[in-house]
């Protein structure tokens, strides 16, 4: 079975259905409102298990009532929580989120997920030292970051860093990671480069290569140094939450196969995902990878 190791935030998602997105100072109506587990290590620790993959997860959580509901949703989910801290006087993070049209605004407060730290990071060594794949975002201090691309690279472990939500930066250690995993506009950021800048010669200029998303055009991924295409699936588009957090888990679950065989079921695996509403309530199983592949080979 493969082993996954996600060092990341864990949120509450608190969603709003609406009907459209209200403009600047308007107040709309909207259709419902749910609370949903998320959190991008949270989520990409849910979508690597539903895919079949031993997972433990390493983060923080408060001591609210969202802390005790994310802990016993991820214990469902068979998630290893040895590393998952519990903080006093802390509140859990949360995402707000607004689905419209099939897209969304989030706004995140990361509160525990702020707290998660390079020494919670060392002390997992013998857990990442025995993983095929450790998975990073962007939700948790940069410094924890950081830390878990040196020992993954020092242990020779692939860290897939999904740059998310992007900022800039230092190529000194992102050359470490084994892939990052932006969109066009986080690739950007990343290099502190114009977005409009054609994204082939941004991927060129990335000091790791690159497993550039684009939604529903599929991905892009580096090859011998030139870029290859792997188109998207076809499917009706429900809810986009958590698209990138499923691809980026089917990536490493999948990476043993070779980097095109698990982009394409990460672009599978994403597709299913935005099918259904929720982030982690729209992620597919294994099966349900295996079915899409077979009806769009």
């Amino acid at each position: 079975m493969t082993r996954i190791v996600v060092v990341g935030s864990i949120n509450m998602d608190l969603v709003t259905l609406a009907p459209r997105f209200p403009a600047p100072g308007e107040t709309l109506t909207a259709d419902h409102f749910l609370t949903v587990h998320g959190g991008k290590g949270a989520n990409q620790a849910v979508a690597a298990a539903r895919l079949g993959a031993q997972v433990a997860l390493i983060g923080a959580l408060g001591d609210d009532a969202f802390g005790g509901q994310l802990r016993l949703g991820l214990t469902d989910e068979g998630i290893d929580l040895e590393h998952v801290r519990s903080i006093d006087n802390c509140a859990s993070g949360t995402a707000s989120i607004t689905v419209a049209q099939g897209d969304n605004h989030i706004l995140v407060v990361p509160a525990a997920n702020a707290r998660v730290t390079p020494e919670q990071v060392e002390h997992a060594k013998s857990l990442i030292e025995r993983a095929d794949a450790v998975l990073v975002q962007m939700e948790i201090p940069l410094e924890t970051v950081e830390a878990t691309v040196r020992l993954g690279h020092q242990l020779g472990v692939p860290v897939i860093l999904n740059p998310a939500p992007a900022q800039p930066l230092s190529p000194e250690w992102l050359k470490l990671a084994r892939y990052v995993t932006p969109n066009q506009h986080e690739l950007a950021t990343l290099l502190d480069a114009d977005s409009s800048e054609d994204f082939r010669a941004l991927m060129r200029r990335a000091p790791c290569p690159v497993v550039l998303t684009r939604g529903d055009e599929g991905a892009w991924y580096s090859e011998d140094g030139e870029p290859m295409h792997q188109r998207g699936f076809h499917v009706d588009v429900v809810d986009t939450t958590g698209a990138g957090d499923t691809f980026n888990a089917a990536l490493a679950v999948f990476l043993h196969e070779g980097l095109a065989i698990a982009v394409k079921k990460a672009c599978a695996a994403a597709a299913l995902s935005v099918s259904r509403l929720g982030a982690q309530g729209g992620m597919p199983r294994l099966y349900e990878v295996e079915a899409l592949l077979e009806q769009q080979p």
